[in-house]
């Protein structure tokens, strides 16, 4: 992504929904944070993991089935610092089982926080993804958090601890083949999310 954030205070959903169509925006804690669409790694990156992880567990393709894999879902949770005010956060995927969440929302986001969030990290996102989003994603229950480099060729992968903490993070490197909760039941071969 490579540009910074751009920071606006005290921003509304009516402000995020003004955002133009080719940004990405979030609203966290009343700071609305546009963002540039990915660059190139960060696109193939998630592209590639929505591939591996969405055959297998959203459609059943050679594995259990039994969850929505979804790219860039808006999520909705209650600002605890704004009554009636939201955060409103965008991961590069989620996944909900579907015993959770049995059919899609009408709305045109997600107020049901999801069992599995991944962020891909680029310069521009990586702060607010850390320090921002995983707090968030852990208030509200996500039981499990991967964040992805594509640059530094890393997956971290965090699950939820008693009183709705993140426990140690497990870092996955370069070329590993790994089985990693919630999605264990295959093998992900690292290396086919980086470019070269």
């Amino acid at each position: 992504m490579g540009q910074p954030a751009e920071k606006q205070r005290s921003a509304t959903y009516a402000d995020l929904k003004a955002v133009p169509a080719n940004k990405v925006a979030e609203l966290i804690g009343g700071v609305l944070h546009v963002l540039p669409r990915p660059a190139p790694r960060h696109a193939n990156a998630s592209s590639v993991l929505g591939i591996k992880v969405g055959g297998p567990f959203g459609l059943g393709d050679g594995g259990p089935g039994g969850w929505w894999i979804l790219d860039e879902p808006e999520l909705h949770f209650p600002d605890p610092g704004a009554p009636g005010e939201i955060d409103a956060l965008v991961p590069d995927l989620a996944g909900w089982r579907r015993e959770r969440m049995p059919e899609l929302p009408k709305t045109a986001f997600f107020p049901l926080a999801p069992d599995w969030v991944c962020e891909v990290l680029s310069p521009s996102t990586e702060e607010i993804d850390r320090e921002e989003k995983m707090p968030i994603y852990a208030r509200e229950g996500v039981r499990y958090a991967w964040l992805v480099d594509p640059i530094a060729r890393t997956l971290e992968v965090s699950s939820l601890v008693s009183g709705r903490r993140w426990g140690p993070a497990v870092v996955h490197r370069d070329a590993a083949r790994v089985r990693i909760e919630p999605f264990e039941a295959i093998e992900l071969d690292l290396s086919v999310l980086w470019a070269t």
